[in-house]
């Protein structure tokens, strides 16, 4: 961002102190403006509070040498537009991480507490404007290893206007993602006063300690900015504390088996998508619509994969709470939506009926196969290429055909 001579925003004072920081974690930070790309997202993380110091730093500087004029300019300057975001500064930010986590006993671990939260948006607006994102719907599990998901809180959220000229692409981006319209939805929504009453009711935090609340590391961003600002529009204090859930998962394992396992496995481990049709997981509406992104079910779906790998670990049983129904029930039927996994297996099965098929049609084509349980099917799976030779071991025709006649035909007469 380029500052005009002779003036100042909150945001650059902001920077200036980011400076030390940003040098010691070796980024190649000179002066404030290289450093404005590795600030934006923590800027945006701050309280109206936190924003005030700035802000009054900014007044004092410029009190010698503005006017009224200058002071209005201050104001506007209070949202700073970012040259660039910075998506993987999270460290600079307010955010706190899980590492601070500690339990006495495995008891404990079991008996505690975990908030599983989501916020959907209609798509992600450039730095550019003051709204980043447009809340439409949120999710939330409470959950415990020992007694599974305990209860579940949803609305769909009374989105704000977009910005002029964004309606298309906040819409465009819904429409690829949750499918909630903007505008015409059948079901009410709800403002956001009663939203965040509604989920402090349903946290029902204890007196002097504060809910954790945890989401998918890459959504952390998107969830608390559309908390603070659901916060900063309705001036409800909900101080609510934001964590990632893979250094949760982390932690569960370091606290059992004094080892970390790596944050790729984890993400790996809750990039699952053995869950996405199951019933009861989506809302009613994203249910009978079948739209697979739903913000409860993100939650639950985080639910599920603790409980299927730590459920375990910490000798707890499972139960229609920690997993869907149908995976307690191995023997059970399987579920028609499913993805199949198993793809090597679906495409010899795949090969195995077409051939059946093409045998019951033809019976001329069934005399040049060559019948034996070893062979392999008549048709390679899709995609998959073949030599030539093994190819005619099983059809027999074209040029192949041709070559081995004339082979057996020149035998024949040397004999």
């Amino acid at each position: 961002m380029s500052q005009r001579k002779g003036s100042r925003s909150p945001y650059y004072f902001f920077v200036r102190d980011q400076l030390p920081e940003l040098r010691r974690r070796g980024l190649p930070v000179s002066s404030v403006g290289d450093a404005i790309p590795y600030c934006s997202q923590a800027w945006a993380l701050l309280t109206k509070e936190e924003k005030m110091v700035y802000t009054e730093r900014t007044q004092k500087w410029s009190e010698p040498k503005c006017s009224q004029k200058t002071a209005e300019e201050t104001s506007d300057l209070a949202h700073p537009v970012p040259a660039c975001p910075a998506t993987k500064m999270l460290s600079v930010s307010s955010l706190p991480d899980a590492s601070a986590m500690s339990w006495k006993n495995d008891e404990a671990v079991i008996a505690d507490i975990f908030y599983f939260l989501n916020i959907y948006s209609h798509g992600k607006l450039p730095p550019l404007c003051e709204q980043r994102f447009l809340p439409c719907e949120i999710g939330c599990v409470k959950y415990s290893l020992q007694d599974g998901i305990v209860a579940d809180f949803h609305h769909f959220i009374d989105p704000e206007e977009p910005p002029c000229g964004f309606r298309y692409h906040c819409q465009a981006a819904g429409d690829a993602t949750h499918k909630i319209p903007m505008s015409g939805f059948p079901l009410s929504r709800t403002c956001y006063s009663v939203v965040l009453q509604e989920l402090l009711e349903f946290v029902q935090p204890v007196t002097g300690l504060r809910p954790h609340f945890y989401c998918r590391s890459n959504d952390r961003f998107r969830v608390n900015w559309c908390l603070n600002r659901m916060a900063s529009l309705t001036g409800i204090e909900s101080q609510l504390e934001l964590l990632a859930v893979e250094d949760l998962v982390v932690e569960l394992y370091r606290k059992k088996y004094q080892k970390e396992p790596s944050k790729t496995w984890v993400c790996r481990e809750l990039d699952v998508v053995l869950w996405d049709f199951c019933s009861n997981t989506r809302c009613k509406w994203h249910e009978e619509n079948d739209i697979l992104y739903c913000a409860l079910a993100s939650c639950k779906k985080i639910a599920y994969c603790i409980s299927k790998s730590l459920a375990g670990v910490y000798g707890v049983p499972l139960t229609a709470a920690h997993l869907p129904i149908q995976d307690l029930n191995y023997g059970g039927s399987t579920n028609t939506k499913m993805v199949v996994l198993d793809a090597g297996r679906f495409q010899k099965m795949k090969a195995e009926r077409s051939a059946c098929e093409r045998r019951s049609a033809s019976p001329s084509q069934d005399q040049e196969c060559v019948p034996s349980n070893c062979d392999p099917p008549c048709d390679p799976p899709c995609g998959v290429k073949t030599s030539l030779y093994e190819t005619s071991i099983m059809r027999g025709r074209g040029v192949t055909r041709l070559i081995k006649s004339a082979s057996d035909l020149s035998k024949s007469s040397s004999n």
